[in-house]
């Protein structure tokens, strides 16, 4: 059998940009991506509005309804309105969800950019006004269709399908079980993770979030230039969560490192959202949760021949053992005081 996206042929995708009314002048890139496929195409003559290159995002076939997707497009217009620079797609022949060849796609404008220096306090700074900004329009109401972040659908049922589809190696999968379950079992002991899982709602708020918010998805520009500044693409992961969720992924480095941009992130938070400090006690339980989904994911894609092609090293002992050996490291670091800011 063949996988869906081995249909997604050059002519295809060409073909796809022409149903929308655009037409490319033969230059065609494909970009990094693992979820979707997505392609940069240069245009011959661009109708009013449209920008001389663009780039088509095809989604995954069966891993969002049409519903969640038009909901992140609707989020996506809604931060564009508040004058705030996430990249979505364009409203072209009467939407921004379009079909071809069976498969669902969108097209958004180019955004050219580096990624941020997340050691300067002052780009840390810039960031955390910015994802102010978005938590305060993902604030205004809730998603209907995307999921939330929680326990269940990143911890528990990761572990559950890994461990119904022998994906672990057996001489590492009692000790990977072992730990994973003791690691569960404490985000569940933590009063705010349980709350921002939806056991308690009126105490943490979970709020439309950016979700996959790591400095890949985050483009700098030159402040020297109109429009400077960092530029956040990429919302396909977008679902309800705590305000945390898109702050932690920016840290990196020792305690001292993470607390020094911890703190730079939360002084631009709060010039426009306050920041509830009480969240900062799940940024291990969410690293954590994220290590499992993470591994899950990779084993449900590995039919999809670019996964071997771009991890070769994924379901090896070794890469099992590791898995082990950042379980302890994280069940070290959810029995230490959270960070401070």
């Amino acid at each position: 059998m063949t996988h869906p996206f081995e249909a997604l042929t050059p002519d295809l995708v060409q073909d796809a940009l022409a149903a929308v009314g655009l037409y490319g002048d033969g230059r065609l890139t494909a970009l990094s991506s693992y979820e979707n496929r997505v392609y940069l195409a240069h245009l011959d003559g661009p109708p009013p509005g449209v920008p001389d290159a663009v780039v088509l995002k095809f989604y995954r076939p069966g891993r969002w309804s049409e519903a969640q997707i038009r909901e992140e497009h609707a989020f996506a217009a809604e931060l564009s309105a508040a004058e705030i620079p996430a990249v979505g797609p364009l409203a072209l022949d009467g939407g921004t969800l379009h079909h071809f060849g069976g498969f669902a796609f969108s097209v958004c404008p180019r955004r050219g950019g580096r990624t941020p220096e997340l050691d300067d306090d002052e780009v840390l700074e810039w960031i955390g006004r910015f994802l102010a900004r978005i938590h305060s329009v993902g604030a205004r109401q809730p998603f209907a269709h995307r999921p939330a972040l929680d326990l269940a659908s990143f911890g528990t049922e990761p572990r559950d399908w890994l461990l119904s589809h022998d994906a672990i190696p057996l001489d590492v999968s009692s000790r990977w079980q072992t730990l994973c379950d003791a690691a569960l079992e404490l985000i569940a002991t933590y009063p705010a993770m349980a709350l921002a899982c939806g056991q308690n709602d009126s105490e943490i708020t979970r709020i439309r979030l950016h979700g996959d918010c790591h400095p890949g998805n985050i483009l700098w520009t030159p402040t020297d230039r109109p429009g400077g500044g960092p530029h956040f693409v990429d919302l396909d992961d977008a679902r309800s969560g705590p305000a945390v969720q898109d702050l932690w992924m920016l840290l990196s480095g020792d305690r001292q490192q993470r607390q020094r941009q911890l703190g730079a992130l939360i002084d631009g938070y709060e010039q426009f959202r306050e920041f509830d400090r009480r969240e900062l006690a799940l940024i291990e339980p969410l690293r954590t949760l994220r290590l499992i989904h993470y591994s899950a994911w990779l084993a449900r894609r590995w039919d999809d021949p670019s996964f071997p092609r771009a991890f070769p090293w994924f379901g090896s002992r070794d890469y099992w053992q590791g898995q082990v050996q950042m379980l302890e490291d994280q069940i070290e670091a959810m029995e230490e005081p959270p960070l401070v800011a």
